[in-house]
């Protein structure tokens, strides 16, 4: 059962798809503090200087906190400022994503388009090329 473990580890498809879902959790970490911290305080400025993930509707009349941490401890909230940043970090990796499937698939259509050089003719044919042409020039 090991053995068939380590075979299956070793497959280039798990292989590369570990390596994939390594460096997209790497790529999400990165995209999501670029949102967290650089886009939404702009956006969040552009919007009267709030921060986005203290967006919040309290469903009980128990929660009168200002920050949304405070009020989940007071009671249920719907925090839709925490969606909105998921929603940008998810539109961003997408965007990113369409332009890299995007410039793949353009590299794919230039080699199909590309024409393929036809191949060498074998050794005897040019040998017996070579000796029609030095018959021909004979005569």
């Amino acid at each position: 059962m090991l053995q068939e473990f380590k075979e299956f580890a070793m497959k280039g498809n798990a292989l590369d798809l570990a390596i994939g879902v390594i460096i997209g959790a790497a790529f999400g970490a990165i995209v999501k503090s670029i949102v967290d911290d650089m886009l939404m305080p702009i956006i969040g400025a552009i919007f009267g200087g709030l921060d986005f993930n203290n967006y919040f509707i309290g469903l009980s009349s128990a929660v009168t906190q200002g920050t949304l941490e405070a009020a989940k401890e007071q009671g249920a909230v719907l925090a839709y400022g925490s969606f909105v940043t998921a929603a940008v970090n998810f539109l961003i990796i997408a965007f990113i994503l369409f332009i890299i499937v995007k410039g793949i698939n353009a590299m794919k259509r230039q080699e199909e388009e590309a024409p393929a050089e036809p191949p060498a003719p074998p050794k005897n044919e040019v040998l017996l090329a070579e000796i029609r042409d030095l018959l021909a020039a004979k005569k």
